[in-house]
């Protein structure tokens, strides 16, 4: 699909004239270029005047940006102070009416002071009171929930609105530069670098942060959903369960479905807010970590090859720079059959004690010591806090560990308070950054980190050679079930969705050090391949359920507060559907829609409806007469060789797969990958080939949409979970190789049984020679070919006894399993038997 019907087909209606005008440009573009006559053609007053629309185009995008994003703020704020209005009355309202009822109430001694006909009528009258309460009070309650169903609906409109805020910004910062793209290569002038540096500068709409927006919309979204009585507690509780299974699992988000998801999730979770009082800033999302190792890379190595106790320590703050408390974290790695558990450990040091902490010149029992005279701290806690930092200051010491590398990301985490059950972490503008001093570069100096950088993301002071933007975001679901219970249904859907990639033991840690020090890795991780060589973003299955959809019955129109959608769209003003978003063919958007809604939408005559429902009619009972009179004449239409050759091609095209469960533990991937033999690795990461590009009408392939190249073919029902890849040239992938202690026992107990087969060998052949005649020849032979066989035996059960140690010593994944050996003991044994039998009948 052509950019400019893209656009076309992706923007909401009501805002049709502030995006980009994208075909006027290219107009320009094209009448003066393709003029006949010199005099007319591209010229330096035409560059004047396209660089002066283009600029007026930025400058209306940037304006409606700015104000569309203020009013969408007002909007949730005034919303916000509705909810409260709303159920502070209602509260009063109910309290005021339970103490009239108590206040109606006859009393006892009154009722003894009246005669019987009298109480008797006083209490029909009460009944009938408090008939009318009981009505009065479902009306109220009625009442109440109708206007939370309404505000409901604002805030999915609020959402939405959101949400096509962010593909107004997408959709323009591509067609800005896809036009500037167009405009060098057929003017002849340059205006690229210069777009970039001067214009995109003055006018960076397409930087806009909508964290702020999404953390307050996410505040309104959890006060209706909760009826106004949103749920409160410690975030770090787990809940009341006291058998539960815990599983993390990681994906990778493709940047233009940030947002997308963040609203997604939204739904289901609040943004986690640790001061709700306190106004959003957006260094309260920073996060930064520094990792410790040496030359060797140790440490790296330890995490990436998962060996029983590896360990990764680092250095981790909240904020900006001016934080003065640093958290020194150490991750251990547990091997499952050790029947523990991989654990992190912290505990929290001053930022100017940091230096001498890991130099070694301070301890930290004395610090310790003042938390249990102050009660902020029991002596047990303490003990345990002493023997953390005693480890890790040892370990840096003795190990050489120094800083290594910088991660730097903006995290926004989804959990419901007091409830850890479901806990959803989204980091974004994750960076690597070089921290050692390896080549000779002291870019920390004699502290403890750099200080020429701090949150100011991209960091554009540093070199190309220092750090590493990873394009993506990652997601992490943290998932703590009851023994036997399923997800949420909500989690199977998005992590299902074309929204998120599922990378198993992703570590930024060790994607760092993979990419910023190729020179000294040589094992990288088996995800790299896949990061170098595809774009894990996916067409959208119109049928997903994690969709952003607009409500349609909603009365308040998203582009003013004025205007108000109609009931009855005219073709001037469609009913608003969820845009095509990119890898979308314009088709397919149509599928997610109730067929009676498509001839108004399409603003089709009356009856071209119709005669398309009975084309398709049509067709499908001619498919089914097909199908019939095949299985009339003993024939299977799934047979077909069509149908064959097509389901040969697909296998051929996708090879071997690695099938991944998102919603497994990861222990679960490494068992599957461990099964893997090089061979098949090779295979699982050969990268596929790149589909072919269609050029537009006017045989310049420059307006094609790149991203589209996936949507013609897309089967929302064929999920491929993995790619192949080559590694490197240099390189080897790294495989998840588990080794156990019962492994190397497996392996000795393998020899003991072959060297047990080959001395009762030995023993038939000692026998027959004994016990012989010296002159019998038969028998000598046979003796030889046993002793033979025995000795072949025992050396090669010791040969590969000793092959299998070495590779399990260096957790090499290989192919373990002996096919050959077997057989051939088989084979030389019955050769040996048959000898001696041969031989003796030919003696007859």
């Amino acid at each position: 699909m052509k950019f400019g019907q893209r656009i076309r087909t992706s923007l909401y209606p009501e805002w049709q004239d502030k995006y980009l005008d994208y075909n006027g440009l290219k107009k320009d573009l094209k009448s003066k270029t393709k003029s006949a006559y010199p005099d007319e053609r591209w010229n330096d007053n035409d560059e004047r005047e396209f660089t002066n629309k283009l600029e007026r185009e930025l400058e209306k995008c940037e304006d409606f940006q700015l104000t569309k994003a203020e009013e969408l703020s007002q909007r949730i704020e005034s919303l916000e102070k509705t909810v409260h209005g709303l159920v502070k009355a209602y509260d009063s309202q109910q309290g005021h009416g339970h103490d009239d009822d108590e206040n109606d109430k006859p009393s006892a001694s009154r009722l003894e002071s009246q005669d019987q006909d009298t109480a008797a009528l006083d209490g029909g009258s009460d009944d009938e009171d408090d008939g009318a309460d009981d009505e009065d009070d479902a009306r109220s309650e009625a009442s109440y929930d109708d206007k939370f169903k309404d505000m409901e609906e604002e805030v999915a409109t609020l959402v939405a609105d959101v949400h096509d805020l962010a593909l107004y910004t997408k959709l323009n910062f591509t067609g800005f530069m896809k036009i500037v793209k167009k405009h060098d290569k057929v003017t002849g002038y340059t205006l690229k670098p210069e777009f970039s540096s001067d214009y995109l500068d003055k006018h960076p709409f397409y930087k806009y942060n909508y964290d702020g927006l999404i953390v307050k919309l996410s505040r309104l979204f959890d006060l209706v959903r909760t009826r106004g009585h949103p749920i409160e507690g410690d975030s770090a509780a787990g809940g009341s369960q006291n058998a539960f299974v815990r599983s993390t699992t990681k994906y990778w988000v493709h940047e233009d479905n940030i947002i997308p998801l963040k609203l997604a999730i939204l739904k289901h979770l609040p943004v986690l807010v640790f001061n709700p009082k306190k106004p959003f800033e957006p260094k309260d999302a920073a996060i930064t970590s520094i990792y410790f190792d040496n030359e060797d890379l140790d440490l790296y190595l330890g995490r990436l090859e998962k060996t029983e106790g590896a360990e990764a320590i680092r250095l981790r703050w909240y904020g900006d720079m001016d934080q003065k408390m640093i958290f020194v974290e150490r991750k251990t790695h547990r091997e499952d059959w050790t029947g523990e558990k991989s654990v992190k450990a912290r505990f929290g040091i001053a930022e100017q004690k940091v230096n001498d902490f890991i130099s070694g010149r301070l301890t930290m029992d004395a610090e310790f010591d003042e938390l249990v005279k102050k009660g902020k701290k029991s002596q047990k806690e303490v003990e345990g806090m002493k023997q953390l930092a005693n480890e890790v200051q040892y370990a840096i010491i003795t190990r050489r560990l120094k800083p290594v590398m910088r991660s730097f990301y903006n995290r926004t985490a989804f959990q419901l308070p007091g409830d850890a059950r479901v806990r959803i972490s989204l980091d974004t503008e994750l960076s690597m950054i070089r921290e050692d001093d390896f080549d000779g570069k002291p870019r920390a100096g004699k502290n403890w980190r750099r200080t020429d950088i701090g949150i100011d993301y991209p960091f554009e002071q540093l070199p190309k050679e220092d750090k590493e933007l990873f394009r993506y975001a990652v997601l992490e679901v943290k998932l703590q079930t009851q023994l036997g219970q399923e997800p949420p249904d909500w989690i199977r859907d998005l992590i299902a969705s074309h929204l998120v990639e599922a990378v198993p033991k992703f570590s930024k840690f060790i994607h760092g050090c993979a990419t910023l020090l190729p020179e000294r890795v040589e094992l990288i991780p088996y995800w790299a391949p896949q990061y170098e060589q595809t774009d894990i973003k996916k067409p959208v299955n119109p049928k997903s359920r994690v969709l952003i959809e607009r409500p349609h019955s909603a009365a308040q129109s998203s582009a003013s507060n004025n205007t108000s959608i109609p009931t009855s769209p005219t073709p001037s003003q469609p009913t608003y559907y969820e845009p095509v978003s990119e890898g979308e063919d314009e088709d397919e958007g149509f599928l997610g829609h109730a067929a009676n809604d498509e001839a108004r939408r399409l603003g089709l005559p009356p009856d071209a409806h119709s005669q398309a429902e009975a084309a398709k009619l049509f067709r499908e009972n001619k498919l089914r007469e097909e199908a019939e009179h095949a299985r009339a004449n003993g024939q299977d239409p799934e047979q077909d060789p069509a149908r064959r050759a097509s389901v040969s091609q697909s296998t051929k095209k996708y090879g071997p797969r690695l099938d991944i469960d998102p919603l497994q533990p990861s222990s679960s991937f490494d068992k599957k990958l461990a099964l893997l033999d090089p061979k098949s690795m090779q295979k699982l990461f050969k990268a596929k080939d790149s589909q072919n590009r269609s050029t537009n009408d006017d045989g310049d392939d420059e307006d094609e949409d790149e991203e589209e190249g996936a949507a013609a073919n897309y089967d929302p029902n064929h999920v491929e979970y993995t790619r192949q890849f080559n590694a490197p040239e240099g390189k080897r992938i790294a495989t998840l190789v588990r080794i156990e202690p019962k492994v190397f026992f497996a392996n000795e107990r393998t020899f003991l049984k072959w060297l047990g087969f080959g001395v009762l060998l030995a023993g038939i052949a000692t026998t027959l020679l004994n016990f012989i005649h010296i002159e019998d020849t038969v028998g000598l032979i046979s003796a030889t070919c046993f002793t033979f066989t025995a000795l072949m035996a025992i050396l090669y059960a010791g040969g590969m006894y000793a092959y299998r140690v070495i590779k399990l010593r260096r957790r090499e994944a290989i192919n373990y399993h002996d096919p050959y050996g077997p057989s051939a003991l088989c084979v030389t044994l019955i050769a040996s038997i048959l000898v001696n039998v041969v031989l003796r009948l030919k003696e007859l």
